[in-house]
C-alpha cells in the first residue's frame, strides 16, 4: 500500500518556485539551502562562472570555495554538501549520462573532496530546474528535504522515527512520497546510514526505481566520507519528484549531433560489449580476472598482486550469481551499458537483517578485489554479504576493505592483539571477524570506532598510543592524502603511482587509470611519455564530471578498429569516442568544441580543484608522497615472493651486483632506485602541468587558463618561489 502523504511531518521551512526550463543544457540557477537557518533560496549562476567552469563539479568546486575559508573543517556548519549536474546530463539519446558529482570537503583529507554517482538524481534536479543544489549549515535534528520538480515546491521536514540505513529507509520514503507502484518511477533519494553516522567513512547513496524487479536500487559516491558530511549535517535524506523526462527534456540546439553519436555508441555495444568486457553481464568485475593474471590484484594489504584461490571470486563465478538481461540495470535512461548488476534474493548470514533476503547491487569490481583479494576472503557469500551491509549502512567498500586489509597486517605483525581489539581475530582470510568489524564500523562500538577513523588516523593511535614503528606503518598504510587506496597494485607501473599520488583528492582510479597502458602494454616508457599521460588521462576523466557524464562508455566499450587506426596514447584515448564527445557538447549546447578545448576546459577545473587544496594547508610537493608499498616490496616475503623479478631488475636496470647480497640488501638498494624514480617523475609531470617544482601551478598557468581570479591569485602568490 502506498501512503502518498506527509501530513505527520512537521515543515520547518518552504519555498516556492517557478519550474525552470533547461535551455540547451542549462538552467542557469542554483538551489540553496541554510539547515541551520532553515532558509531556502534561488541564486543565479554567473555567466563568467558558466564560461570558465563549465558545469558540474567546476560549478562544485567554485561555489564551495566561496562558500568556506582556509580555516574551515568538514563539520563546521559552513562547510557545504553540493550536488551538481552538467550540460550533458539526462540525455537519453546516449550511454552514461545520469551522473550526480558530489562536492564537498572531507574528514578523511581536509580539504576539497568530488563524487561521481549514477542514480535518478542529477537529471531530475536539472529539470526541476536547477544545475546544483547547495546545501550549508547544520540541522538541530534529522530532516528530509523533499524537492517536487513539477509543482515548483521545496520542503525542508522533520525526520522522527526512521532507520538512516539506505534500504529501510528508501522503502519507508518510497511509501510516503509515491502515490502509487507507478509513481516510484518518478523519484529518487539520496541517503545514507548510522555507517556514516559513525566512521570517516560514509557514503551516500543515490537511486533509482527498477520497474522490472520493483526494487529501488542505489548507486554510491563513496570516496572521502561524503555521507560522514551529509549526516553530519543532519540530512536524513533528499527526495525529488519530477515527472516529464523526454528526449529533448535538455532542449539542444542541435539533436541530429547527438543523435549521431549515441547511434555509433549503441551499435559498439549492442555488437562488441560481450567480445571486449562483458559490461552488460557482469559490470566492473570483469576487471578481476584481468588483475589477478597481470599480478595487479591486491592480495593481503597489497602486498602481492595474485593468489591461487582467485578463481573462488573470478568473473565467472559472479556471471552466475548475477541476474542476466535485466533493463533494470541502467542507472539512468538510455544508458545500453546497463552495468549495473545485482545478485537477488541473497540471505544474510549476519547482522540486524541477518536471514532476511535482499537485492545487492553487485559487486563492482574494487569491492571484490578489496574484501575478496585485500583482505584473503576469497569467499562469494562473504563479499555479497560485505557488499550489501557496507551499501546498507553508508560505507566506502573501498575504504572499508583498504582499512581493514591494513589492521590485518597489523595484527599479523602483533602490532595491534586481541586485547585492543576487544577479541577479534584478525588475520587475513578470518571472514566472521571482517563481518564483524563492519558492523562495529557501523554502529559505532568496540574496535570499530577505532577502525572506522580510516588509516590516516589509525597509525596516529598505533604509534602514539601503543608505540608502533611508525617508519613500517607509513610504509604498509596505503593511504595519500588521508584517502585509502582504491584496489591496484602499483609497483611495477610507475605511472600509475604517479596517478594516485599526484590526484588532487586522494589516490581513487577514477581520476587516472594508466596501469595497464604503462605496465601491461607499455606504451607509454620515458618520463616524457607518462608526463603526457598524467597529463591528458586526468583531465580527460576531470571533463566527465564537468558536464554530468560516465566514465565508462569511453574506454569500456571501443570501435573494432580503433588499435588499427590508432597506436600507443593516441589508441588509450579512444580519437572516435572523444568526437562523440565534442558532438554531444556542441549538439547539446550550440558551442562547437575541440579535442583541444575540451581539455583546457578540464584543466581550469583541475588547476582550481590543487590551488584549492594549497588554500587547505595541503598540495604542495610532501602530499603527493605515497606509501613505499605502492612503490615496491616493503618485506622480505613481498620481495622473496617474485625474488627473480626483482633480482633481474637490480643486475639490468640498476646495474647493482646482487651476488652474495642479503634480501634485506637488495631490498634497500631497489628501495633507493624506485623513490628516486618517482621523485623524477614528479619532476616531469609538474613540468608538464604548468606547475612549479613544489607542484604549485604558477602564475603565468593561471593568467593562461584565465582563472586568475583575485582570490585564487591571493593563493598561488603565498607559494610562489
Amino acid at each position: 500500500m502506498f501512503e502518498g502523504n506527509r501530513e505527520k511531518q512537521k515543515t520547518l521551512a518552504a519555498f516556492e518556485f517557478k519550474p525552470g526550463k533547461v535551455e540547451r543544457g542549462y538552467t542557469d540557477r542554483r538551489l540553496y539551502i541554510n539547515l541551520s537557518e532553515n532558509k531556502i533560496k534561488e541564486r543565479s549562476i554567473d555567466p563568467q562562472v558558466r564560461e570558465t567552469f563549465t558545469g558540474g563539479r567546476g560549478y562544485g568546486i567554485w561555489y564551495l570555495w566561496q562558500a568556506v575559508s582556509d580555516k574551515t573543517k568538514w563539520n563546521d556548519p559552513e562547510n557545504e554538501i553540493i550536488f551538481c549536474t552538467g550540460p550533458i546530463c539526462g540525455i537519453t539519446q546516449y550511454s552514461g549520462t545520469g551522473k550526480t558529482h558530489v562536492v564537498s570537503l572531507s574528514p578523511e583529507t581536509g580539504t576539497v573532496n568530488d563524487n561521481n554517482v549514477g542514480g535518478y538524481f542529477a537529471p531530475f534536479l536539472k529539470f526541476s530546474g536547477w544545475d546544483l543544489l547547495e546545501i550549508q549549515g547544520k540541522a538541530k535534528q534529522d530532516v528530509i528535504v523533499f524537492i517536487d520538480g513539477n509543482q515548483g515546491k521545496v520542503v525542508i521536514e522533520e525526520a522522527t522515527g526512521l532507520n538512516s540505513d539506505t534500504y529501510l529507509l528508501t522503502e519507508e520514503l518510497a511509501k510516503r512520497y509515491a502515490n502509487d507502484e507507478k509513481d516510484r518511477r518518478k523519484i529518487s533519494i539520496i541517503s545514507s546510514g548510522k555507517g556514516a553516522e559513525n566512521s570517516n567513512l560514509g557514503i551516500i547513496n543515490i537511486s533509482w526505481y527498477d520497474s522490472r524487479r520493483k526494487h529501488i536500487r542505489v548507486k554510491q559516491a563513496g570516496r572521502g566520507g561524503t555521507g560522514t558530511v551529509f549526516r553530519d549535517k543532519k540530512i536524513l535524506a533528499i527526495v525529488i519528484k519530477y515527472s516529464g523526462v523526454n528526449a529533448n527534456s535538455n532542449n539542444v540546439a542541435n539533436p541530429e549531433l547527438i543523435r549521431k553519436a549515441g547511434q555509433r555508441l549503441t551499435k559498439e555495444i549492442l555488437e562488441l560489449d560481450h567480445i571486449q568486457n562483458g559490461m552488460r553481464e557482469i559490470g566492473t568485475v570483469n576487471l578481476f580476472d584481468h588483475m589477478q593474471n597481470y599480478n595487479c590484484l591486491p592480495v593481503h594489504n597489497f602486498k602481492f598482486g595474485s593468489h591461487p584461490d582467485a578463481s573462488k571470486i573470478d568473473s565467472k563465478v559472479w556471471h552466475r550469481r548475477m541476474t542476466q538481461n535485466q533493463a533494470g540495470d541502467s542507472c539512468w535512461i538510455g544508458c545500453n551499458l546497463r552495468c549495473a548488476h545485482a545478485v537477488d534474493n541473497f540471505e544474510l548470514a549476519t547482522g540486524p537483517l541477518k536471514g532476511g533476503k535482499v537485492l545487492v547491487d553487485g559487486p563492482e569490481y574494487e569491492t571484490t578485489a578489496g574484501f575478496g583479494g585485500n583482505c584473503g576472503c576469497f569467499d562469494p557469500d562473504f563479499i555479497l554479504e560485505a557488499n550489501f551491509y557496507c551499501d546498507n549502512y553508508g560505507l566506502d567498500t573501498i575504504g572499508v576493505s583498504t582499512t581493514i586489509a591494513f589492521l590485518m597486517e597489523c595484527y599479523e605483525n602483533n602490532i595491534i592483539n586481541k586485547e585492543i581489539t576487544e577479541g577479534l581475530e584478525l588475520n587475513f582470510g578470518n571472514v566472521e571477524a571482517t563481518l564483524e568489524l563492519i558492523h562495529q564500523m557501523a554502529e559505532g562500538r568496540g574496535f570499530g570506532k577505532i577502525a572506522g577513523l580510516g588509516i590516516r588516523q589509525i597509525k596516529k593511535i598505533l604509534i602514539e598510543k601503543y608505540g608502533a614503528d611508525e617508519e613500517f606503518l607509513q610504509d604498509i598504510g596505503m593511504e595519500c592524502k588521508g584517502m585509502e587506496f582504491s584496489e591496484y597494485v602499483t609497483k611495477e607501473s610507475l605511472a600509475q603511482q604517479g596517478g594516485y599520488g599526484m590526484a588532487n583528492k586522494g589516490p581513487q582510479h577514477d581520476e587516472s587509470w594508466l596501469i595497464f597502458m604503462d605496465q601491461v602494454n607499455n606504451q607509454i616508457p620515458t618520463f616524457e611519455d607518462k608526463a603526457e599521460a598524467l597529463h591528458y588521462f586526468p583531465l580527460f576523466r576531470t571533463w566527465f564530471s564537468l558536464v554530468g557524464l560516465c566514465k565508462l562508455p569511453w574506454n569500456d566499450i571501443e570501435p573494432k578498429d580503433n588499435k588499427q587506426k590508432y597506436h600507443g596514447m593516441e589508441a588509450a584515448k579512444v580519437p572516435e569516442h572523444v568526437e562523440n564527445y565534442c558532438w554531444l557538447f556542441e549538439g547539446v549546447t550550440g558551442k562547437p568544441l575541440t579535442p583541444e578545448e575540451l581539455i583546457l576546459q578540464s584543466e581550469r577545473v583541475h588547476n582550481l580543484q590543487r590551488l584549492f587544496n594549497l588554500r587547505m594547508g595541503f598540495g604542495t610537493r610532501e602530499y603527493d608522497r605515497i606509501p613505499y608499498r605502492a612503490m615496491g616490496p616493503v618485506t622480505v616475503e613481498e620481495y622473496e615472493s617474485r625474488e627473480e623479478l626483482y633480482d633481474k631488475q637490480l643486475k639490468e636496470v640498476v646495474y647493482f651486483d646482487i651476488e652474495g647480497k642479503t634480501t634485506e640488501e637488495k631490498i634497500k638498494v631497489l628501495r633507493e632506485y624506485r623513490e628516486e624514480q618517482y621523485q623524477k617523475l614528479c619532476d616531469a609531470v609538474y613540468k608538464r602541468r604548468g606547475w612549479d617544482v613544489n607542484g604549485v601551478p604558477t602564475l603565468e598557468t593561471i593568467k593562461k587558463l584565465k582563472i586568475d581570479f583575485p582570490e585564487v591569485l591571493e593563493v598561488v602568490k603565498k607559494f610562489q618561489l
